[in-house]
């Protein structure tokens, strides 16, 4: 039974646990520091070396899903030069998460218009769930679960970042700084 079976709006961990093809994320911002692995960044910015165990459970759990012949993948809208905390996300995020079968993909609007404009950052679930997000000063308030019409908006969004996107590991090898 999925959240989508009860006919209660799923919290966002449970359509972690019942999607069943594909969750995708777009990422807006230049700076996540109060959400999650805080400590990991405070390091990185004091230069110490990545911990072998960083991220670990979210390496199970996409690992886990990847198996399972689930996608997960993400657009990352950004700028350069890099802020200090994409530098962390990228470097020691993206490129860790990579190895359990998370795919990333670039929408660089450095010199480009920014297809997606005005979009904020959401997480979709199968075409069927969205859940745009609210942040302020790097830490998630808050989101909503949207269903119906109101979720396939997000599908249109989801295509114009791609459609404009290139893989990760294509531009870092490029922009790494």
């Amino acid at each position: 039974m999925t959240a989508s079976d009860t006919g209660k709006q799923p919290a966002l961990g449970e359509l972690f646990d019942t999607f069943r093809r594909e969750a995708f994320r777009l990422e807006t911002l230049d700076d996540y520091s109060g959400s999650g692995s805080t400590d990991a960044y405070r390091a990185f910015l004091a230069g110490e070396k990545k911990p072998d165990s960083y991220n670990s459970d979210w390496l199970s759990e996409v690992s886990g899903h990847v198996g399972e012949g689930k996608r997960i993948y993400r657009v990352h809208v950004l700028s350069r030069p890099l802020t200090p905390y994409l530098r962390f996300g990228l470097g020691w995020g993206y490129r860790t998460n990579a190895t359990a079968g998370e795919e990333f993909f670039i929408l660089d609007v450095t010199d480009s218009p920014n297809p997606v404009a005005g979009i904020g950052d959401f997480w979709m679930f199968d075409e069927a769930f969205s859940v745009p997000m609210e942040y302020r000063d790097g830490t998630m308030t808050g989101y909503a679960v949207l269903t119906g019409a109101r979720a396939q908006e997000f599908v249109g969004y989801r295509d114009a970042a791609l459609g404009h996107a290139v893989p990760f590991q294509d531009w870092w090898e490029q922009h790494a700084e």
